[in-house]
């Protein structure tokens, strides 16, 4: 039986991931594929143990099994000048045009080796504010984020892979207001997902019905109406202008209603990820890639591969089904070493994502097939068993990546920026059990960071339309529209995977008993999945809360505030509507949900 389950899985395979040079085909197989990134990633060992765990790899490869990054995929073994990292954070931290444009040709560079790219342009002064040294007025970042758009277009239109980038504003910015709008407009920014940067003096603000100071860091001679804030970049407060004062609860309102119209901007929590940081003593994160599961310092890069759990189930869809606990944690320990390796097989578009890397080895082992992993256990996605086992899920697959990272320190060093007395005080390796703890100060760790939940939209559709990320499934089937050669759109028909296994069983019509999809799930239900797993990922979830065409305004702010409430590191909502549009439907005709722009695998 082919590996190929699904008409698009084999178009995407043979679109994305199969090696072509100068047109000629190379991989003649997927298992040529895998062969070819196995062989690449093996490169980083010893001569004399290659062999061995090239033929690790290419056992966890397999039957896809664990699916790396889609840079992995299609770069690891070829011939091509290409980044294995899928985005990187880039630092835009001077109001100059030199640094502004200096930021966009690396931004350039970045984007043409196949990574995206995610930016804070909070550092840029505001629509109106006099450029003192050139006596000119600034068109504030908006207007440089469309450069950046237009940039991101031209360099797509030579082949590359769609552009992706993630464009940020601190929610004291004085454009913030232009910002949260600016995708009002179909037309504008149209390369970019967008988020605001939330403190919490202003979800403290919002709820206490206050005025809201927009700021912006003070220049020399600036001494009027000046207060010590926390700016992007800096753990410490800096002097900064008041440059007007707005209802804090009005902003508020305008981000939730521009999301409830446009599914952007979505909500980064910036307290909430820095005090999570495992580098907390090192770095302070404003920025995230594109999809918002990696928060990352300048430079930083995301090194993303996720666990198939579909895989993973035994005697599915049975009062017998049960996880494969000792298989995942046998490839977890496996794609742990995997993703370590790629840190030194990758090339890098520049010498600062190299070094910034190698200092932290940063890996992002995640999971995807969550959703499907369920039905075939008969749990129903949302419900308190579904919680409940999700959470254990997730705990035990980051103390199983964070013991094979120890024992990666054991055998080959511990990442450069570890600082042993810092790290494990830390709030997140604080909660690990006591034997890491102790690990950690005596072996040390390889990795500074370990685990991060990507959209997985690609690489899931590659594995036959496994249910991707922690999202629920979309419907059973529907018909999926994706871009071909000469963006020509091109319509398959495409069944989950769990309930294409669940028909081969014998069951011709009807759906498993656990069945849930986005069309049965309310948003609490999707927050709760998502706080049940957040406690054990050390970076951040991509996750979209996907809403009905008629769900109420009024009720989209109780979901913002409780996902902050959570301790979510962010929230993304989509709403269907003739702005967003649709890139999914069901088969009868109804529309449906779309991704943001971009993917991470």
């Amino acid at each position: 039986m082919s590996i190929f389950q699904e008409d698009i899985s084999e178009n995407v395979w043979d679109s994305k991931y199969r090696y072509r040079l100068n047109g000629d085909i190379v991989d003649q197989s997927v298992e040529a594929t895998w062969l070819r990134v196995a062989t690449a990633v093996a490169g980083a060992e010893q001569v004399k143990n290659r062999a061995k765990w090239q033929e690790e790899f290419l056992s966890l490869l397999a039957d896809f099994r664990f699916l790396p990054g889609g840079r992995i995929l299609a770069g690891a073994g070829t011939a091509h000048t290409v980044t294995l990292f899928n985005c990187f954070v880039m630092p835009l931290t001077e109001d100059s045009l030199t640094a502004i444009f200096d930021a966009l040709k690396e931004a350039a560079i970045t984007l043409r080796e196949g990574g995206g790219v995610g930016y804070d342009f909070s550092a840029i002064r505001p629509r109106g504010e006099i450029a003192h040294h050139a006596g000119t007025m600034a068109s504030g970042p908006v207007s440089f984020m469309r450069i950046w758009d237009a940039m991101c277009a031209t360099i797509e239109s030579t082949g590359a892979r769609r552009g992706a980038m993630m464009g940020i504003l601190r929610c004291d910015h004085p454009d913030i207001e232009e910002f949260v709008a600016a995708k009002s407009d179909p037309r504008e920014l149209r390369h970019f997902n967008l988020s605001v940067l939330v403190s919490d003096r202003f979800m403290q603000a919002v709820a206490e019905d206050r005025e809201w100071e927009l700021l912006f860091p003070a220049g020399e001679g600036d001494l009027a109406d000046t207060v010590l804030n926390h700016w992007s970049g800096s753990a410490e407060p800096i002097a900064c202008r008041v440059i007007r004062r707005i209802p804090a609860r009005s902003l508020w309102e305008k981000i939730i209603r521009s999301a409830w119209e446009c599914a952007e901007p979505g909500v980064l929590f910036e307290d909430t990820i820095n005090r999570q940081n495992t580098l907390w003593y090192r770095e302070w994160i404003s920025a995230t890639n594109p999809c918002g599961e990696i928060p990352l310092p300048a430079f930083g890069a995301c090194n993303l591969g996720s666990v198939n759990l579909s895989r993973f189930v035994r005697s599915p869809f049975t009062s017998a089904a049960v996880p494969d606990w000792q298989a995942i944690d046998n490839t977890v320990q496996v794609a742990t070493r995997f993703l370590d390796n790629v840190v030194d097989v990758s090339h890098y578009p520049m010498f600062q994502q190299r070094q910034e890397s190698l200092a932290t080895r940063r890996i992002g082992l995640g999971i995807t097939g969550l959703a499907d992993m369920l039905v075939m256990l008969g749990i129903s996605y949302g419900s308190e068993a579904a919680t409940a086992f999700s959470g254990e899920l997730m705990q035990r697959i980051a103390l199983s990546t964070w013991r094979a990272s120890i024992e990666l320190a054991k055998e080959r060093g511990v990442f450069p920026a570890f600082h042993g007395k810092k790290y494990v005080q830390g709030h997140f390796v604080a909660k690990m059990p006591a034997d890491i703890r102790e690990e950690i100060e005596k072996h040390g760790i390889r990795n500074s960071h370990h685990n991060a939940i990507a959209p997985t939209g690609t690489i899931s559709l590659l594995a036959n339309n496994v249910s991707n990320g922690i999202e629920p499934v979309f419907r059973g089937q529907y018909q999926r529209t994706v871009r071909g050669p000469g963006g020509t759109l091109m319509h398959f028909e495409v069944m989950d995977d769990a309930l294409r296994q669940w028909r081969h069983l014998g069951h011709p019509e009807g759906l498993p008993p656990a069945w849930m999809d986005t069309g049965t799930l309310t948003p609490s239900d999707h927050l709760k999945m998502q706080a049940a797993v957040q406690p054990w990922v050390d970076q951040a979830i991509s996750k979209t809360i996907n809403l009905p065409e008629n769900f109420p305004f009024e009720k989209l702010q109780d979901v913002y505030t409780e996902a902050y409430r959570l301790g979510l590191k962010g929230c993304t909502v989509f709403r269907p509507n003739s702005v967003t549009g649709q890139v999914l439907s069901e088969s009868l005709g109804r529309d449906n949900i779309s991704g943001r722009c971009g993917e991470c695998v």
